[in-house]
């Protein structure tokens, strides 16, 4: 029997074979972070950049060498045509926007969330079809080095049958990060726990229905939601759960941020260690256990941050160079998470069964 040490697995997506200049509208903490260190790494041309904030725009430029910034989006959008790849890192309520004023065509990378609701979501995949825009939605964990290895090591049967998904994010988040969530109403399942019900929906298709809790939390006054518990239902022999918690105020010790998915073969942990005293994080994760094994620990060639960005970008690209055939995180697919996040906001505004005490 071969070793699992000895078995590759799949940890990066394949890269364009020419790839475009990407235009980057937006220069906010998220493309300072993760997408310009992304696309250096990997190579791929930064040919522009738009901030409504010009001189955030113009210091991202000088940091990273980007040849030009555009005062105004339609200067953006005119001077770049289709002969780029958009990538768009803006508030969800600027999505549908922005999108209409890009050439007709063109390939578009789209930050999420797909819109700040459904029915925002709906625009957008309808602007997308009208526009023939080739546009992808950046649920980025998909193809982060350790969800590509654990979804491939499902593939492979390692673990079996897949029996549980159960996510736990217990850790402190530092909100001020992220200034653009202030006064929003939906936050902690919009910004940050969409990736998780991405993933889930990645490994296992769409549930049945959800049962969710969503709240804010007293040490973390200024945004709507930082708690959150849900339970997705697949039915008898799958269970998925989700509990998250931003405002853990016990140290490092013990944090928690990870995955765990069993099977009847196996059992897999994947750690999400950018979360762990973000953004400075700890390394990513990936073990596995045979039944009656022993732990073992896979090398992993990346992170999520930044790694998981060139794959999302990668993507976009060999789709329009029809390279790959597949738009993984495609508009379409993306809003069939949006409809996931939505019913778990529906299901939070249900009332839980009263207890009898009679």
């Amino acid at each position: 029997m071969t070793a699992f040490s000895d078995i590759k697995f799949q940890q990066s997506w394949p890269k364009p074979a020419s790839p475009k200049p990407i235009v980057m509208i937006g220069a906010g903490g998220i493309v300072r972070d993760a997408h310009l260190p992304a696309y250096q790494k990997a190579g791929f041309p930064v040919q522009g950049i738009f901030d409504t904030n010009v001189e955030q725009s113009k210091a991202l430029a000088k940091e990273w060498e980007i040849l030009s910034v555009f005062e105004n989006l339609r200067s953006a959008a005119s001077q770049s045509g289709t002969d780029v790849v958009y990538d768009l890192a803006i508030p969800p309520d600027a999505i549908a926007n922005t999108l209409g004023q890009l050439p007709e065509g063109a390939a578009v990378l789209i930050q999420k969330p797909m819109g700040s609701n459904l029915d925002e979501a709906r625009q957008i995949r309808k602007l997308a079809a009208a526009r023939n825009l080739k546009a992808a939605v950046n649920f980025q964990l998909r193809f982060s080095p350790m969800m590509l290895a654990a979804t491939d090591i499902i593939r492979q049967g390692l673990i079996g049958e897949l029996l549980e998904i159960d996510v736990q994010v217990n850790i402190f988040t530092p909100w001020h990060l992220f200034p653009f969530l202030l006064g929003m109403d939906r936050v902690e399942i919009s910004v940050h726990s969409i990736h998780y019900l991405d993933m889930i929906r990645a490994l296992a298709g769409n549930p049945r229905g959800v049962f969710c809790r969503t709240m804010g939390d007293p040490r973390s006054t200024d945004y709507a939601q930082t708690r959150t518990s849900a339970i997705l239902d697949y039915g008898p022999d799958l269970r998925a759960i989700m509990n998250i918690n931003h405002n853990h105020r016990g140290g490092n010790d013990h944090q928690i941020a990870r995955f765990r998915l069993e099977g009847s073969e196996g059992c897999l942990l994947v750690k999400l260690g950018v979360l762990y005293d973000y953004p400075n994080g700890e390394p990513d994760e990936v073990l596995h256990c045979a039944n009656g094994g022993e732990w073992q620990s896979l090398d992993l060639n990346g992170t999520w941050f930044p790694d998981a960005f060139i794959g999302t970008m990668s993507n976009v690209q060999r789709y329009d160079a029809g390279e790959d055939d597949l738009l993984v995180s495609s508009v379409d697919d993306a809003f069939e998470t949006m409809a996931l996040v939505e019913a778990c906001y529906e299901a939070n505004a249900v009332k839980g069964v009263e207890l009898n005490l009679n």
